[in-house]
């Protein structure tokens, strides 16, 4: 397993290169325009999230044949060898249209159990968080050092944080507020990067709601290789997307869910 985790890690390291290579010359750029795939709504893609989600497969047509692949933008590849790489080129489309540097790139593979590898890259400042097996890294500007998520704290310490004020239903909301409420800190709009804020022990809590295999998939291979924990509202698994509760350790995990419950 060593070996192929070591090969997966190196696969995805060479597939974030490529799609950082692919999005920056777009990011800030003045002609950028966003197509929307939302009726009702607004949810953006640009063709940075194409050209990236091109450029991984391209890597693992060459490196990965065999594997299947779940991608945002241009969906399922059938594979043969059990493994599936879930991939999200731009998580954060809406940030990235705006200009601010919390979108990024996610990438996660695994067999059907769910992940056992995940990348949130940040191409713009130059940070990739990598969660393999039992051990989460950061490579950034300051070179490269192991992450750990926080120690257990009282929740009115806690730091939470949730991509959209609404977060989803009126249900969603409630759960969202029955937390919040006993927090020290909330802070919204971060998208992927608060999942590697987690990772990297500086967020207690993420809480989201709505959410696809391929927008939690990598941060909970990250999350857990680095001591935490993430699950549904109910405390089971969630790979599959929906509620979520990621959270820097078991016990700040059950008393946010406690709360989360309680409303329910």
């Amino acid at each position: 397993m060593d070996d192929l985790l070591d090969e997966l890690t190196d696969v995805a390291g060479a597939m974030a290169d490529a799609a950082r290579a692919a999005i920056l010359p777009h990011f800030r750029a003045p002609d950028l325009q966003a197509d929307n795939k939302l009726e009702g709504g607004f949810d953006p893609v640009t063709i940075a999230d194409r050209a990236a989600e091109e450029a991984m497969r391209a890597v693992l047509q060459e490196r990965r044949p065999q594997d299947a692949i779940l991608g945002e933008e241009f969906g399922n590849t059938e594979g043969t060898s059990g493994m599936t790489w879930v991939l999200d080129p731009i998580d954060g489309t809406r940030g990235f249209v705006a200009g601010t540097p919390t979108w990024g790139v996610l990438i996660a593979v695994g067999p059907d159990s769910g992940p056992i590898l995940g990348v949130i890259d940040q191409p713009y400042i130059g940070e990739r968080f990598v969660g393999a097996g039992d051990r989460a890294w950061l490579d950034g500007p300051q070179g490269q050092r192991d992450i750990r998520t926080r120690m257990a704290r009282p929740l009115s310490e806690a730091v939470l944080f949730t991509t959209f004020p609404e977060v989803g239903t009126d249900e969603d909301r409630a759960g969202f507020e029955a937390v919040a409420r006993h927090v020290r800190l909330v802070r919204y709009g971060m998208d992927c990067y608060a999942y590697a804020l987690v990772a990297a022990g500086q967020v207690d809590l993420v809480i989201e709601a709505g959410l696809n295999s391929y927008d939690i998939q990598a941060p909970i291979a990250l999350i857990e290789a680095a001591g935490g924990i993430v699950t549904d509202w109910s405390g089971g698994p969630v790979h599959a997307g929906g509620r979520v509760i990621a959270a820097a350790n078991a016990d700040i995990h059950a008393q946010a869910m406690r709360h989360v419950q309680s409303v329910l």
